[in-house]
């Protein structure tokens, strides 16, 4: 990465902590950034000591994460963000559920784009939103050690002090004037301990801060499967949350606000086929695009069976 690249990232970075109000700190831990290299950045030393009178540069990856973070694009970009029905909807609830404190369960398509809202979420409230993707194998212990991570809490071994813990340093968060959101990603995976843990954070933050469970349809039918069996927690949950469940509106496959700019009417249906969702829209468009940018070649169904080794799919 060129010097003047990185310094562009660092005026970037200012700025965004002048208008975010983020700290220093919050700002490495949330790009993924070690405090030493961070404060180097900011800096405009792009080097570190490295013992022995030595120095060594900061790697290109720590301004690249810096960029992705606050949304700066040092590179060409080949995706911009459109206003979908499904982007436009999910920020307007997670703008409600952060200024009243309420829970609010939103259910989407996959590859509708509810992770990249939740990162301009993110983005634009970087120093009281706090993301955590919940992962296939997670258990209790892992998402309640995933909070404490992220809102950076000492506390007990025992998973009842933990939240404790985080539901107190919630409510403390709010008395000291921000709006605290935390928004679980991917929430589909949450098992029946999990979503139970779920009505104890409901019953001590209610109206203090934001719960956010982001999911897919499964999510909905794992709560009712659960709520069915009448396992322990899950219709006291229910009862908290069945009028804070938003559907987001169904994907566009026309993706006309995608495809505007090709004139082709082939290449368009072509992409239409090959693409069920906007994931898989911008799977094929980035890489299709930056190659008939280095080309200097109009977007065709040829170049995109060669780009992605698509021949299987060589005619419509």
């Amino acid at each position: 990465m060129k010097h003047q690249q990185k310094l562009n990232i660092v005026n970037a970075a200012k700025q965004y902590i002048a208008t975010t109000g983020i700290s220093q700190t919050d700002l490495s831990a949330k790009a993924g950034i070690r405090s030493e290299y961070m404060s180097h950045i900011l800096n405009q030393k792009f080097s570190i000591p490295a013992g022995n009178g030595k120095t060594v540069n900061i790697a290109d990856k720590y301004f690249t994460r810096l960029a992705q973070f606050i949304g700066y694009n040092s590179t060409p970009t080949y995706w911009e963000v459109k206003p979908t029905p499904q982007l436009t909807a999910m920020l307007a609830i997670m703008q409600e559920a952060r200024e009243f404190g309420y829970t609010r369960i939103i259910i989407g398509e996959t590859g509708s784009g509810k992770t990249f809202a939740t990162n301009l979420f993110l983005r634009k409230y970087p120093s009281d939103t706090f993301v955590i993707t919940v992962g296939s194998t997670d258990n209790l212990s892992d998402l309640i050690d995933k909070i404490i991570d992220a809102l950076k809490i000492t506390s007990g071994k025992s998973k009842s002090k933990k939240l404790r813990d985080i539901a107190n340093k919630l409510r403390q968060m709010k008395e000291d004037g921000y709006n605290p959101t935390i928004v679980f990603d991917e929430s589909e995976y949450m098992k029946q301990p999990a979503l139970a843990s779920m009505k104890f954070l409901f019953d001590a933050i209610n109206g203090y801060a934001a719960l956010v469970l982001v999911g897919t349809h499964q999510l909905i039918e794992n709560i009712n499967r659960l709520r069915r069996k009448n396992k322990p927690g899950i219709p006291q949950f229910y009862r908290r949350i069945k009028f804070g469940i938003r559907r987001l509106p169904n994907l566009d496959r026309t993706f006309k606000l995608f495809l505007d700019e090709i004139q082709d009417k082939e290449v368009k249906k072509y992409i239409r086929q090959i693409a069920d969702n906007y994931g898989e829209l911008h799977d094929v468009l980035v890489p299709v695009r930056r190659e008939a940018e280095r080309l200097q070649e109009p977007i065709s169904i040829e170049l995109i069976n060669k780009v992605l080794n698509l021949q299987t799919y060589a005619t419509i």
